[in-house]
């Protein structure tokens, strides 16, 4: 039995979990409103004057309006892809289902710079120009993985049987996807569009390698820091892509949580 000692530790241990982990993001917020343009603490000095200049950067403004095409693309290939592969590969079976479905998720465990630096060598050796659609590609090489881990979880808890069910009273392949299983997987599309969008919002690795020389906004702030740029700058525009981020990444997981919600009490009732 669960003693409240053991219960106070657990909390406490979260606690220190959690301060662990955003203790340096809440930092880099403030320092967006540090009056100094030296980094240094504790701040001061407060203002907003930092963002006024930030906000009208052209160079941000338009690494701003490339990272979200470019996250826009890349989740919307991954959307298509990503869920066109979870159906096959759960629905159908054969030989060697369990190596490829391996080999889908692999790219998210891989570090960055390896995916980059591949498909660097690759867009060279065929000798395609970099830009956009490079980025969107290496983006969607674990965007597509997001998506898939959505909705394969999402199929293992729908029951096939609604499926049989609506064969059974006359429906076709197209009208039992429209209405039994998008309805279902809604939430989990949704969900994995908004994760995927926010992984490929702030990724800088595999960006750095398939941009050449297009700057996305994680390229213009590491760009910044590395030859000296305003500091000041570039802790507001760090501020607002953490608060950017989290917005898709909260919306995911309510999403999430409100269907496995809906799963549970459906399954006992």
């Amino acid at each position: 039995m669960e003693t409240r000692a053991t219960r106070i530790g657990l909390w406490v241990w979260t606690a220190l979990v959690v301060l662990f982990l955003h203790i340096p993001i809440v930092i880099i917020v403030l320092y967006a409103f540090n009056a100094s343009n030296v980094q240094g603490w504790p701040i001061t000095d407060w203002t907003t004057k930092w963002f006024g200049p930030a906000i009208h950067n052209g160079e941000m403004q338009q690494a701003l309006i490339l990272s979200l095409k470019a996250g826009a693309l890349a989740t919307g290939i991954a959307l298509v892809l990503g869920t066109l592969a979870a159906f096959a590969l759960y629905r159908a079976s054969f030989f060697g289902r369990t190596m490829i479905s391996f080999l889908f998720i692999l790219p998210i465990a891989l570090p960055g710079i390896i995916t980059g630096m591949a498909l660097n060598s690759y867009f060279t050796y065929w000798g395609q120009a970099f830009g956009i659609w490079t980025i969107v590609v290496g983006h969607a090489t674990f965007c597509i993985v997001i998506v898939f881990n959505n909705v394969v979880a999402r199929l293992r808890r729908m029951s096939p049987s609604i499926e049989d069910a609506s064969m059974d009273l006359g429906a076709n392949g197209l009208q039992t996807f429209r209405y039994i299983l998008f309805p279902e997987l809604r939430s989990a599309l949704v969900a994995g569009s908004l994760l995927a969008f926010a992984l490929s919002w702030d990724e800088v690795i595999v960006t750095i390698f398939t941009a050449g020389g297009n700057t996305t906004i994680p390229i213009w702030i590491w760009t910044g820091l590395r030859t000296g740029g305003s500091g000041s700058e570039i802790n507001v525009v760090a501020a607002v892509v953490v608060l950017l981020s989290i917005v898709p990444v909260y919306f995911a997981q309510r999403l999430t949580s409100g269907a496995d919600t809906r799963a549970a009490g459906s399954q006992s009732s």
